[in-house]
């Protein structure tokens, strides 16, 4: 009996004794609250837990603001016309057809409004492929139809996919987490700036985690990148969100958020259970 399948058989039994959160696969971190997730009938952002995130909710903010001060704006202008130029209160109409301030007005502020914009909507496109020095790299690739996580300093690979429904509880799930939850979760340090590189290994996928702000597209042959660094241990859910073939739905994201000294219990863990090895290990072999 493999160390996964013995991981998965105590966690069924821890279940039925305490019922714990999240008691999964041997040396997998356990007992995290769930912050990153949908909620039935939400229409607000998932909360924000990385500084990307929390720009960009500011952003979607203001934005919404010019929105309805312009919708109100629009409004008002035709409830003008409604009620004040009808046939009834203006029965002899005028014939003009031009004025040329009100056509410069409605071409210049709608310009000026764009720029306003564009000009705090770049800087935030911008800081999302401005990486800082990274202390973790972890190489995402989207297949069909599943992921499969790189950690490339430590030579690990593993897949993630989707937990079947009669397997979530004894995975310590809810039932309300199908299609969210995975067999395997991608683990990180808790503040640690994680580069994330993505790349398809057969078609286009999209690599999303609206909690940390992140989505990018998975192209076959090329790499590309992003980073975030998550501000609260928790367990953070995503989706593939790029139309990938008939299991697209069926293609979720599990990140889990741990301190330091839990992200390395399970770096070891996992160097032994997937392969790999740790470059201090590796020089001192040298």
């Amino acid at each position: 009996m493999t160390k996964q399948w013995i991981g998965r058989a105590t966690g069924v039994l821890a279940g039925l004794v305490a019922a714990p959160v999240f008691a999964q696969s041997s040396g997998e971190p356990q007992n995290l609250p769930i912050l990153g997730a949908p909620t039935p009938g939400g229409i607000n952002h998932q909360i924000a837990a990385t500084e990307l995130a929390h720009d960009i909710h500011w952003l979607s903010g203001g934005i919404h603001a010019i929105m309805i001060v312009i919708v109100l704006f629009v409004t008002a202008l035709l409830g003008i016309v409604i009620f004040r130029f009808n046939s009834r209160a203006n029965p002899t109409p005028a014939r003009f057809t031009h004025n040329t301030k009100l056509e410069i007005a409605w071409t210049l502020i709608p310009v000026l409004i764009l720029i306003v914009i564009g000009s705090f909507s770049l800087p935030i496109l911008f800081k999302q492929l401005e990486i800082p020095e990274a202390d973790i790299t972890i190489k995402a690739t989207g297949n069909q139809w599943y992921w499969s996580y790189e950690y490339p300093d430590y030579e690990m690979t593993f897949d993630s996919l989707l937990l079947p429904k009669d397997d979530l509880a004894s995975y310590g799930y809810d039932d309300d987490l199908y299609l969210l939850a995975t067999d395997t979760s991608m683990v990180v340090p808790v503040g640690a700036v994680v580069k994330m590189q993505m790349t398809g290994a057969d078609v286009i996928h999209s690599w999303t985690v609206p909690a940390f702000g992140v989505k990018l597209d998975a192209v076959p042959g090329r790499l590309a990148e992003t980073w975030f660094a998550a501000e609260e241990e928790g367990v953070y859910f995503g989706q593939c969100s790029e139309l990938c073939g008939k299991d697209h739905s069926y293609m979720p994201i599990t990140v889990k958020v741990v301190s330091q000294e839990a992200y390395e219990k399970w770096l070891d863990w996992a160097i032994d259970e997937y392969g790999g090895t740790r470059p201090e290990n590796v020089a001192m072999n040298n």
